[in-house]
């Protein structure tokens, strides 16, 4: 069980080295990261430096037992920060698109899901906790709500443009439609399942393992072939799944209930 436990942290802290690696190579925020308002920024590849390498430092701390827990909730942090300092921002006053379409959320919804398993990562750690990041330990116990929230509405996308996405499913599937279909359902059912916190083990684990099929299955193949277009965003997509299936996978292995379900249950 520990040892799995540590590959659900190792496949998150992967991810974060891999993205602070590309911010450092192209010199600018991923927009999953930092909306649009980053091309105002002064020193703009500085600040990408310098974020890349608290990332990789960060991922390296993830592995640690004595920082990991520490790190995550900061991590977790300064990803609900940006999230509502700069996407959020951007939606309600300067995106010229109408809000309602799920496809303009793709990248605030991603970074939710970065933040959410932050949390659920720093959960995953025993130890105790002490200083001014204690008042973090109130949100984390809720993180992974955060993550299943970005999970369900990835399952209604699926549905809503299976038609777009077909085309990610590889040629050698057949009826790619199908599967498009298949996917949506099964995320959106994943995520609501486990929010209401219906069987959490069992699905949070098959869901991680659904994750990491198709992490090997459609998002390398597609990373391999053009592993720096668009700024990296099809291997930043591929290791995006990578750190999806860790967080299931904690979910499954460490939360035998959900907390704002025992809260309920408490009050009632």
């Amino acid at each position: 069980m520990k040892q799995l436990v540590r590959i659900g942290r190792a496949f998150y802290a992967i991810a974060l080295f891999v993205y602070g690696c590309q911010q450092i190579y192209f010199g600018t925020f991923r927009d999953v990261f930092f909306s649009v308002y980053q091309n105002h920024l002064p020193f703009l590849n500085v600040f990408a430096w310098l974020f890349g390498l608290y990332l990789i430092v960060t991922s390296t701390l993830l592995v640690v037992s004595g920082a990991g827990k520490k790190a995550a909730l900061l991590l977790g942090a300064v990803w609900l920060s940006l999230l509502l300092g700069t996407h959020m921002t951007y939606e309600l006053i300067s995106e010229p698109n109408k809000l309602y379409h799920l496809g303009l959320w793709t990248a605030p919804l991603k970074e939710l899901a970065l933040a959410g398993g932050a949390f659920v990562v720093a959960y995953s750690f025993e130890i105790p906790l002490t200083g001014k990041l204690m008042a973090l330990e109130k949100i984390m116990p809720y993180g992974n709500l955060f993550f299943l929230y970005t999970i369900t509405s990835f399952g209604i996308s699926h549905i809503i443009y299976a038609e777009f996405l077909a085309n990610t499913v590889p040629d050698w599937m057949a009826n790619h439609l199908f599967w498009v279909n298949v996917t949506g359902i099964a995320l959106t059912a994943s995520g609501i399942a486990i929010i209401l916190g219906i069987r959490v083990r069992i699905i949070a684990l098959l869901l991680s393992l659904m994750i990491f099929l198709w992490f090997w299955l459609v998002h390398v193949p597609g990373a391999l072939s053009n592993p720096v277009a668009n700024r990296g965003n099809l291997l930043a997509s591929a290791f995006d799944a990578l750190a999806y299936s860790g967080v299931a996978l904690l979910i499954g292995l460490t939360m035998k209930q959900q907390k704002w379900v025992e809260d309920i249950e408490r009050w009632r």
